[in-house]
């Protein structure tokens, strides 16, 4: 289904797996920290790994599943020195940055909204121009209340506000879009391929973005429309 950007003011944009590419933060929890918490735990890998999924995904959902303080305090290693040590793998995904570029021309307010840490946020930011293109960051850690929860979207109207009827929120997590729906948000968009070097299968009933290039095609189309750029590219 086309988007009519004509009855769009805002996007709303989450950042892991939606503009950058998931690779970097699964890599670190499901790889990389298994490694070094079993080289400081004296445990093998997959003693290390299990222990730690097992320890996770007790938090799904919540606002400790994504605080980087709260696992250095709970598993007592430096949580952001770690991220900073495969921060290489920090990219956007595919033709992401281009969306960006082209909502910036189409003078949509583009506003990040994000469950990451500001710690690990600030690693990527420095490390990618993605703030060159947003209007405004909100961070869920700020209202100590995660995206998946009403409470967030309320907290976020006060901070940033928003018309919900001509918004679109783009996510790759379904119980966020379902809260952002519960919220008001009128058009929502599923990111099908949040790590780009792994294929899963999406049955969440939203409208669904293979690749950003789509979107950037009718964006560009609309550009033309309105005699912002003079052909499509």
């Amino acid at each position: 289904m086309r988007l009519d950007w004509s009855q769009i003011d805002t996007v709303l944009l989450d950042m892991d797996g939606t503009l950058l590419d998931l690779h970097f933060d699964s890599y670190f929890w499901l790889q990389h920290l298994p490694i070094r918490y079993a080289q400081i735990k004296g445990w093998d890998f997959l003693q290390s790994r299990d222990f730690l999924i097992d320890t996770l995904s007790k938090k799904k959902g919540t606002i400790d599943w994504y605080c980087v303080d709260y696992w250095s305090a709970q598993l007592q290693v430096d949580i952001a020195a770690l991220k900073a040590e495969v921060a290489h793998n920090i990219a956007f995904r595919p033709f992401a940055e281009q969306f960006l570029q082209a909502l910036q021309k189409a003078g949509k307010k583009v506003v990040l909204v994000t469950n990451d840490h500001r710690s690990s946020l600030e690693l990527k930011l420095s490390l990618t121009n993605l703030g060159d293109y947003l209007d405004a960051i909100v961070v869920s850690h700020d209202f100590a209340v995660a995206k998946e929860e009403q409470a967030f979207w309320v907290d976020m109207q006060q901070q940033q506000p928003f018309n919900p009827n001509r918004s679109l929120f783009i996510d790759d997590t379904a119980d966020i879009l379902s809260a952002a729906q519960q919220y008001g948000i009128k058009h929502l968009r599923h990111i099908l391929q949040p790590n780009t070097q792994i294929q899963r299968e999406v049955t969440s009933g939203y409208i669904g973005i293979a690749c950003f290039s789509d979107l950037n095609t009718q964006l560009q189309q609309y550009l033309v429309q309105k005699g912002i750029l003079q052909h499509e590219y």
